[in-house]
This record gives structure tokens, sequence and C-alpha cells, in this order.
């Protein structure tokens, strides 16, 4: 099949090279507006119970969190002024009077209650609740800021809030991608040039990779067309779509020379080169595709979103490397060399660096391999001790207002009654006892462990009594067929201790039917959405990658010893992970504000993205082993040969993949994205030097000629299915090219 496309892609190169173009083009126009139909969301169950109370607190009762939270400052006195307080009233009726803006309540307006005021009495705080829809809400608050964010008067206005800060979440990630370009991109060029050693060659990868990112961006815009695709699924696709173009690119002009080096003319050197490479890369892609679409079984649209991206830009990498590059190599020809800098010195077969690293750890494989498994366990055990959590405002930097509005909140006012759970009843039926239901209710609510207060219809309770029954605010429980209760936490809510009361409230017997919204009670709901799908999404992992590298090698131990060794690897990077982005070391160093946890959403991503990264080096090392294997039939010359022959273009595009992440770990100001980057950059680390150079040699020393056994049935499936490599090198005439046709495209 590959000998076949090759021919094509030979044959009609410059068709090729012309379509290529014209998707670019298309691509490049349609796709630049994609950044306006993401959205800075995603990290909740739509379906959850959480996500349904919510729903219902605002069509059922005109409630729930408020869109923006206006911080406003006087310096003349305090907000009970008469002057103050007739500018802060002011200010509600101009917002109020905004299209769009539904509800609008204040210090002032709510009869100045206590949990308004800042401690000093110099801040209050009005909330703000916009109608429609996502983008409706993001375009109504935008404009309010424009409008509003400045001095009036007496009074300093500055917006918070969660709109705001998704608003400013998005900001942020827009400016840190164009500056994690700016300095990848030349990092990249120098580091192609150093391993390539020609300026033409060296610049090639970076066009496959502006290639799949220009495509994946059109493809995410479709999809935003039709779903909830989540912006941070850009840093990925920038990332991704660098990284694995070059790791490809990398392989196909490297093999596309070694073939030239042979003595091959071009046209039948490209062909041998997407017979080998191009067949190695097909299924490496399929394998780290596989890998990516596992998020799609999560109901979170920030894990999907990961998935529309990493498949897209993946497959995009994959057919520009096996389909476009092939078809520029023709042309090209011997002048991929062209503007080159220096010769490198090859040195014989059986010989060099790696080489003498494989047959050093195969001389002592059972310690080599002992000690390097101890490390990686030693290196992972912090992740024992992980606390997951939710995004909030903290992930932006400290200088960012919505981040400056809440650090106010958290610090100046008492953030006790904005931390309260909503226990929503939407449905109390026609029972004669609704109030005193509602009443025996709310009482056992305030009785249970973790809870100060509770309000509700019926009055304030405490301590399992009602301390008052007129209130001014009880009107705001109540709907003509459902209430609702505000329950005060005595806890943290976003906590261990937050957790055990959102399921205490939820075990709590009630004569309706309830359900629990809130930050605490969102975490619950969200870590339930993730772990209980996630032996369905290993599962697929495993499955599917099993299955692919059988039908690629024909063995039943080559898939269960890569599977173990991506997992012993991940352990290490999530050990450091939790070392350093949960419990803060280095957090000044590397300038994010630690809070204590980890977005539980964040290693599920990370393990898909790094499993199916190590795949594909392990895809390209084991087949250059099975190919020396199936040509000579000797297990240790195969392993070290293949190490030779893989380890130093594994090195180099490991490590032009890890400085893609790692400009971006540096460049973000995100903090899980920071995470982000730094850890997938660590773990493409790990997996290229110790796994690649000690454990798969030593494992492989072991096992001996069991690596390539399979069952008897097994095996005549993979002879009659599977995919097998023709290691004869093909003649040197090229396929169905004329020598008018070669002497006019070469050199």
């Amino acid at each position: 099949m590959f000998v076949r496309l090759a021919e094509g892609v030979v044959r009609h190169r410059r068709l090729v090279l012309v379509m290529t173009g014209v998707v670019v083009v298309v691509a490049a126009v349609v796709g630049s507006g994609v950044f306006d139909k993401l959205s800075g969301g995603g990290f909740e169950d739509p379906a959850a119970e959480s996500s349904l109370a919510e729903d219902l607190l605002g069509s059922g009762f005109d409630a729930g969190d408020p869109d923006v939270v206006l911080t406003v400052t006087t310096d003349i006195g305090t907000v009970d002024d008469r002057s103050v307080a007739d500018a802060g009233a002011a200010l509600v009726e101009d917002l109020a009077a905004e299209p769009g803006v539904t509800a609008v309540v204040s210090y002032w307006t709510l009869g100045s209650p206590a949990p308004l005021r800042s401690q000093d009495a110099t801040r209050a705080l009005v909330l703000v609740r916009a109608g429609g829809s996502e983008d409706e809400t993001e375009d109504v608050v935008a404009r309010l800021r424009d409008n509003y964010d400045d001095a009036r008067g007496p009074l300093t206005v500055m917006f918070g809030g969660p709109e705001p800060v998704g608003s400013d979440i998005g900001a942020t990630i827009e400016e840190d991608l164009a500056r994690a370009e700016i300095l990848a991109v030349p990092v990249t060029l120098i580091l192609l040039i150093v391993v390539y050693g020609s300026v033409v060659a060296a610049l090639l990868p970076l066009a496959v990779g502006v290639i799949a990112v220009l495509g994946t961006f059109l493809s995410l815009s479709v999809i935003a067309s039709v779903t909830d695709v989540s912006i941070f699924s850009i840093n990925l696709t920038t990332a991704l779509g660098l990284g694995l173009a070059i790791d490809y690119s990398l392989f196909v002009v490297s093999r596309f020379r070694e073939e030239l080096g042979r003595g091959l003319d071009p046209h039948t050197a490209v062909v041998r080169c997407v017979e080998t490479a191009g067949r190695t890369i097909a299924f490496s892609a399929l394998t780290v595709a596989v890998s990516l679409s596992a998020l799609l079984v999560f109901p979170l649209y920030f894990l999907r979103s990961f998935a529309y991206a990493g498949v897209a830009v993946v497959l995009l990498a994959a057919v520009t490397a096996v389909v476009s590059l092939p078809a520029l190599l023709a042309v090209l020809g011997h002048r991929v060399d062209n503007l080159r800098l220096w010769h490198r010195s090859s040195t014989p077969e059986g010989s060099g660096f790696w080489h003498r690293v494989a047959t050093a750890v195969m001389r002592r494989p059972v310690p080599v391999a002992t000690s390097v498994v101890a490390l990686l366990v030693l290196l992972g055990l912090p992740f024992v001790g992980v606390t997951f959590g939710l995004p909030d405002d903290r992930v932006l930097p400290a200088d960012a207002e919505s981040r400056r509005v809440s650090d106010v909140l958290r610090e100046e006012f008492d953030s006790r009654e904005s931390d309260a759970f909503a226990v929503v009843a939407p449905e109390l039926g026609d029972s004669d006892r609704r109030e005193a239901e509602i009443d025996e209710y709310a009482a056992r609510l305030s009785g249970l462990s973790g809870v100060a207060r509770v309000d509700a219809v019926t009055g304030i309770y405490q301590d399992g009594q009602r301390l008052a029954t007129e209130t001014p605010a009880a009107g705001r429980f109540a709907s003509p067929s459902g209430t609702w209760f505000s329950v005060v936490p005595a806890v943290e809510p976003v906590s261990p201790d937050g957790e055990a009361l959102v399921e205490r409230i939820r075990d709590t017997g009630a004569p309706f039917e309830v359900l629990v919204a809130g930050a605490a009670a969102e975490l619950v709901d969200s870590k339930d959405a993730i772990f209980g799908r996630l032996p369905l999404a290993g599962g697929i992992i495993a499955v599917t990658t099993s299955v692919l590298l059988f039908m690629m090698f024909g063995s039943l131990l080559v898939p269960a010893k890569a599977i173990v060794l991506n997992v012993l690897s991940l352990s290490a990077t999530f050990g450091a992970m939790v070392w350093v982005f949960q419990d803060g070391h280095g957090a000044d160093l590397l300038d994010f504000t630690a809070t204590g946890t980890l977005v539980v959403t964040i290693p599920i991503l990370m393990f898909c993205i790094a499993f199916g990264l190590s795949m594909d080096y392990e895809v390209f090392l084991l087949s250059r082993i099975k190919e020396e294997y199936d040509r000579a039939g000797d297990n240790n010359h195969a392993v070290a040969l293949g190490l030779e022959r893989t380890g130093g273009i594994v090195t180099a595009a490991a490590a032009l993949l890890a400085v893609t992440f790692l400009a971006f770990g540096i460049t973000a100001r995100i903090s899980f994205m920071k995470l982000f980057g730094f850890g997938l950059a660590l773990a493409i680390v790990l997996d290229a030097t110790i796994i690649r150079a000690a454990l798969v040699p030593a494992f492989m020393r072991i096992a001996g000629a069991a690596n390539w056994w399979a069952p008897a049935p097994l095996r005549r499936l993979h002879e009659r299915f599977g995919i097998r490599e023709n290691t004869e090198t093909p003649a040197r005439q090229g396929p169905r090219a004329s020598s008018r046709e070669r002497s006019r495209d070469e050199p």
C-alpha cells in the first residue's frame, strides 16, 4: 500500500504540492477566526446534579452565582457616607439600564448587609447577572468593562467574577500563544539546522508544522460551530502540531537522505522512504490519535476539546509528512542538502554512542532494569498525595484585574457568604405541610457538621434551631412551585472537608427532591464524571494500542512491555507535577500560585497525550529493531543496531518536541497550562532517555527471542492480516519516472 502511495506521490508530485497550497490558503483564511468561537469553560459535567441545580437557580429563582462581581472602592471616607452611597446607587441604576443585564444588586440596594462590605468599610460589592447564551453574556460583560472600568466620581470600579475571569483567561492564552510561537519557532529552527546541517532540510519540518496547525484551526472552527470547544485546546494544537510535524519530518527527511547516501536516485529514495518511515509514521500517528480519542468518553468538553484538536493535528501532521513532504522531496532531490553548513561524519555500523549504550545495558540487564524501575517509582511517590481541585481565578497571573478582585474578596470580605452551597428543591408538591417540611429540613441541614448557618424562606437556622423567622431577603428563596436553601459552610468549601460536607447534605433525607450546587458540589461531580469513565478510557487505550502493535510486530510481549514502561515513565512525571505545582516547590521561580491542588482534568489529559507520544517513539525504535531482527534473526544484535540507527534521531526529535512544550510552559501565565507544558516536556525527556536507552534494551535482552513470540493462532492471524515491511532495497531506477523527468527535477 505504501509503495503504491509513494509511486503516486512521485508521479503527481506537482499536483500534490498545488493541492497542499490550496488547503493551506483556505485553512489560513477560514481557520484564523477560530479564537472567536472557542469557550473558556468546560470543567463541569452538564448532566451532573450540581449543573442541573445551577440551571434551576437561574431559571426558577433568578438566583445563583453572579456573572460579574464589581468591587467599588472609595478613598474619601467609607461606603456608608452619603455622597458615596448616592454614587453607588447611581452606578447600580446605570448598570441595570444596560441592554442584556437582567439583575443588579449591591451593598446599597440590599440594606447594607455586612458580607457585601469590606472589613475597613472602604469597599462595597455590586453583583450583576446577564441573560442569554454564553456568547451573549460574554458580549454584555465586555461592553460593561469598556463602559464602567474607570473612576466614577468618588468611586473606583474593578471587574471580577466568573465571566471576567473567563475572559481574562482567554485573552491571556491568546497572548501567551503568540509569545510561545515567537520563542519556539526560531529556537526550533536553530536546533533543526544543528541536526541536519542544512538550512533547506531544516525548513521542511517547520513547513509541515504550519500546515498541520492551520489545518487544525480550520477543523476546530468547523467543530466549534456545532458544539462547545475549549480555548485551551489551541495550546495543544500549536505545541503538538509543531512537535509532531518535526518528529515525523525528521524521520522522513533522515530516511530520505540515508537512502540517497546508499546510492538510490531521488525518486526511488522517496518510495523507499515512504515504504519504511512512512509506514512507521502512519502507525505511530494512529496510536497517538487513539490515545487522544479516549478523551471523547468524558462528558467535560474541556477534555473532549483536546481530543478534537489532538486527533486532527496528529492526522494532519502524519498525512502531510507522508504525502506532501515526499512530493516536495521528489522535486528537491539532492537539493535537500542545499545551504549545507557542515557535514557530519558517519560511523561504521556496529559502533557509535547508542550502540555502546545498548551493548552496555544488555551486558547487565537485570541490575539496570531494577535500578531504573526503582528510580521511576521513587520519583512517582509524591503522586500518592495528590489532591484534586477545580481551576479558579488563581490560575491567572497576579496582576490580572479579575484576579486582583478575587484576592480582595478573599482578604477583605467575609468569604463564607459567597461560598454558600445552594440546595434547590424545584418541586415541593401539594402537601399541606409544605412550610413545616421546609422548616424541619432546614433545621436538619443546620445541624450537620461543617455547617455554620442555613438561610431559608422560613427563616435563619443554626445548630438545628431556627433563630429568626422574619428576614428581609426571605422572598428570594421562593417560587410558585419550589424553594431553595443557602447553606453557609464552616469549612473551606473546595477542600476534602467541603467535599465531605456535600456528601452529608446529599445523604440527609428530605421530604422532597433536592439538588446541591456550589463549587464543592461541582468538584465532587466532576471527579465522579472523570473517575467513573476512567476505566473505559484506559481500556480503550490499552486494547487498541495492543492490537495496533500486534498487527505491526506480531508479538504479544511487545505491546505489554510498551504499556508497562509508559506507565512507569508517566508515574515519575505525575510525581513531579504534585511536588512542584501542588506543593509549590519552585512556585516563585516559575511564577505561579500554588493552591494545594491539581486541576482534576490535567492528569487525565497529560496521560493520554504523553502515552501517545511515548508510543510514538516506541514504534520508531521497535520498527528498526524488528526490521533488523527479520533480516538477521539475532535479538541482541537487532536491539543494539536498532538503537544505534534510531537513538540519535529519536533524541533529536524528543529534544525538539520538548523544546516546543517548554516554550509553552515558560511563556504560559495560566498556571495549569504552565504545568501542562513543563509536565509534557519532562515526560518526553524521560521517555526518550531513561526508557529508550535503558529499560527497552534491558527488557528486550531479558526476554530474548520471546520478544517476538505469539501463539500459533495469533501468529497465523498476523501472517494473514498483519502489516509487514519489505526489507529489500529497491532497484536504483525510479518508479515510473523517465530519465527526462529525473533530469528536470534533480540538480
